[in-house]
């Protein structure tokens, strides 16, 4: 008895054995971004190593650890006052959606310019531009954190679920699921390893944690294989770098063109992360966590501002996953643990070592296991007569990945690699002739969270013939059609971008759309149980 008693003054743990499965999990998640931000800082805009590795990467860091540490105390907080132990906390990292937007549409913009301006240190301003975009995403963010727990009580879950479960099914589980037939020995060794441990339900002797098991016999087999090492050992010696303040560049940015110049690129991103952390909010709360909206997003923006601050071009965000990172038992303590991780390979420079050491196949089939679950849930959670919702949102999710695949084939076929042979109107065609209609696809890939959520929450509407909060959303997104922020696109190069200019066929479709819904009731009268409707 006085051993329960002391027990609960001494509160919840901070940490459980799940942390380990999760902490593997997340690390891996974070270690993508950061190998990105290596290579293209590094090889795509020419960072040198003091500016990637004594400026951006210490700057990440520090937003990393602001973050996850604060997540984790809510996580905890949140154990203490509902007497449970099984709360998990928000993952969180590097925005990977941003990590592409920044470098391709700001940053290497930025850098061309300059030097096709003749500047001394082309590459400097696009680091600064690239600091200018961050602080613009951490303000938005900021802001958003008002007024976003009124969105998330007005959108149907099934909504706010499907649009997760889509990018999950694309971006996450697809993408992965290429990679481990890619290399089969690896991927699906760790991916057997997976699924034995969660969905089996079985623990290894031992009590290992799966995830554990599934890195180690993944580097493991990654060096039998030959995939590892990856290139040349690092030849430089370890090396601590300070996050330092770079408030001079940034003001001097600031007082540039690059703010008005990138502001395109800079307002969606800041609204798509504020609407995709919000998702990720309600996907917490679906699974039992529930946590304060306006402060999980006021700190998330916050991450974003310290970013700026201290040299990094690269916005944070709630991360897509809770609910996997919860179903391996994860609590607080993997927040932590990832913090710490986090700060130590980023002020060390000793992610050159890791990248060389451990591949990223080591630990996929993790992250392959979250966007399952992640899928999984929007059906779990939401009621049984709205799976058809589900399926709705799940589409643009998928199309806008497919449509990402299909630019990334042509630029494998050197479509964009020199001014004779660019992105263009003709690729409309030459895909039509094969019947596959990119027009659409390219379309549908900006905004298509928007798209998703929109389209989920009025398919919603209809099913329960609340005809009006349907056509409401159909208007909503005739409206974001206008500002530019949903379909338009214009064509560069070597991609297709969001224009933010108007896209009037879309908005006079949803605008149809909406009308049509509004007249419902009286074009239209309910079945009978006995009626079909066909």
């Amino acid at each position: 008895m006085e051993h329960s008693q002391a027990s609960k003054r001494a509160g919840p743990s901070w940490f459980a054995r799940g942390d380990i499965d999760g902490f593997f999990g997340l690390a891996v998640d974070n270690l993508v971004q950061l190998l990105l931000i290596a290579a293209l800082c590094g090889g795509l805009l020419g960072f040198p190593p003091e500016l990637l590795y004594g400026r951006v990467l210490p700057g990440v860091a520090i937003s990393l650890v602001v973050g996850n540490l604060f997540y984790a105390w809510q996580a905890r907080r949140l154990s203490e006052e509902t007497g449970r132990d099984d709360h998990c906390a928000l993952p969180y990292g590097v925005n990977t959606v941003s990590v592409f937007a920044h470098v391709f549409l700001v940053m290497l913009p930025a850098k061309l310019a300059a030097a096709a301006a003749g500047a001394e240190d082309p590459v400097r301003v696009a680091w600064q531009a690239g600091l200018v975009a961050c602080l613009g995403s951490g303000v938005i963010e900021t802001a958003g954190s008002l007024v976003a727990e009124r969105i998330r009580r007005a959108t149907p879950r099934a909504a706010l679920l499907s649009t997760l479960a889509g990018v999950a099914l694309g971006f996450i589980s697809l993408g992965f699921l290429f990679r481990t037939f890619a290399r089969p020995v690896v991927g699906m060794a760790t991916l057997g390893v997976l699924l034995l441990t969660y969905f089996g339900r079985v623990r290894f002797r031992g009590n290992i944690p799966g995830g554990l098991v599934a890195v180690a016999l993944g580097a493991l087999l990654a060096w039998i294989t030959g995939i590892a090492p990856v290139g040349d050992a690092p030849a430089s010696g370890i090396m601590f770098a300070a996050p330092i303040p770079v408030i001079g560049d940034l003001l001097a940015a600031l007082t540039g063109p690059h703010a008005l110049a990138y502001i395109s690129v800079i307002v969606p991103m800041g609204v798509f992360n504020v609407v995709g952390s919000l998702q990720n909010i309600e996907a917490a709360e679906a699974a039992g966590d529930r946590y304060d909206t306006r402060s999980s997003l006021a700190v998330n923006g916050a991450g974003t501002i310290v970013a700026a601050l201290f040299g990094s071009c690269f916005p944070t965000t709630i991360y897509i996953g809770h609910p996997g990172w919860k179903a391996m038992g994860a609590r607080a303590g993997y927040s932590v643990l990832n913090a710490g991780f986090i700060a130590i390979i980023c002020l060390t420079g000793t992610l050159a070592y890791i990248a060389w050491a451990v591949p990223i196949d080591a630990g996929m089939a993790i992250v392959l296991w979250i966007g399952i679950v992640i899928t999984a849930q929007a059906f779990d959670s939401t009621p049984r007569h709205h799976s058809v919702a589900v399926v709705v949102g799940l589409l643009p999710g998928v199309g806008a990945w497919g449509a990402l695949m299909a630019k990334a084939g042509l630029r494998a076929a050197g479509l964009g690699s020199d001014p004779q042979h660019v992105f263009s109107p003709a690729l409309i065609d030459a895909f039509k002739a094969g019947d596959v209609w990119i027009h659409g696809a390219f379309a549908l890939e900006q905004g298509f969270i928007f798209t998703a959520m929109i389209l989920a929450a009025a398919t919603v509407g209809i099913i329960e013939r609340r005809f009006v909060a349907a056509a409401s959303w159909c208007f909503i997104a005739a409206g974001l059609s206008l500002t530019g922020l949903m379909h338009g696109y214009a064509w560069t190069m070597a991609d297709t971008v969001l224009s933010l200019t108007p896209a009037y066929p879309w908005a006079l479709g949803y605008a149809i759309m909406g009308g049509l819904l509004l007249a419902a009731p009286v074009i239209t009268r309910p079945l009978r149980d006995d009626e079909s409707a066909h």
